[in-house]
């Protein structure tokens, strides 16, 4: 398992993968992420301390992943990156945390006092799909009220169910209302949910123009930004 890497190209940064507790929705359906979950405090700070020394702050951005949200870091985990934070300079952080932690944010950012750039897994605008067949927990009135707390998302395309007029409205929010965007091509793991390889290909075609937007990161592999893969 992967758990440091450098992130070249489009919004330079490094990034680490590390350990947490349980996610706290934890019942997405294409989701099997969660299985790098743990619930042995000592080691999960012994690991990420470990992982946490590769960082050397080349960039002054650091990006920090984990198997949920933020908020299920270990504290001790927590103080480890506020202590490179500080001794190393970096200047901003990218942090995931899941809509149920929305209203928390600003305890993360009162705690590094850097700018941070929060990612949500909102994967679909469309209502149906992201909460009765993703079974996300998500739920909001309109796109504009996820950007008064996130300014960056992430979206899931090339599940089988989905449409080209869902992925062409997610796109369009994507654009509207927030700052910036990852966009994952969806690979199959031991969920049940099966790939569209005619809508991906189809995406591809349609939205290839991304890959030079400095704004939106497009993952055709779940492992493009470095980290991950099988242990």
């Amino acid at each position: 398992m992967e758990r440091y890497s450098e992130v070249k190209g489009k919004n330079q940064r490094e990034i680490v993968l590390l350990k947490a507790f349980p996610c706290k929705w934890g019942r997405c359906t294409f989701c099997d992420y969660i299985l790098d979950n743990d619930l042995d405090e000592e080691k999960m700070i012994k690991l990420n301390k470990k992982v946490l020394s590769q960082v050397t702050a080349k960039y002054k951005v650091l990006e920090v992943i984990n198997s949920g949200s933020c908020f299920e870091l270990p504290g001790k985990t927590l103080e480890d990156i506020k202590k490179i934070v500080d001794e190393k300079g970096i200047e901003k952080l990218f942090f995931e945390s899941h809509w149920l932690y929305r209203n928390r944010l600003d305890e993360i950012r009162e705690f590094f006092k850097i700018p941070i750039i929060f990612k949500c897994g909102i994967e679909t605008f469309d209502d149906y799909f992201r909460n009765s067949v993703l079974n996300k927990g998500v739920l909001f009135s309109e796109p504009k009220e996820v950007s008064k707390y996130f300014t960056s998302i992430c979206l899931m395309v090339g599940i089988k169910g989905q449409t080209k007029d869902m992925i062409k409205n997610d796109i369009e929010y994507l654009l509207k209302y927030f700052e910036k965007g990852c966009i994952n091509i969806y690979i199959e793991n031991t969920t049940s949910l099966k790939r569209d390889p005619e809508l991906i290909k189809w995406f591809k075609e349609e939205y290839s123009y991304l890959e030079n937007n400095q704004s939106i990161e497009v993952l055709w592999n779940n492992t493009d930004f470095g980290v991950g893969g099988e242990s």
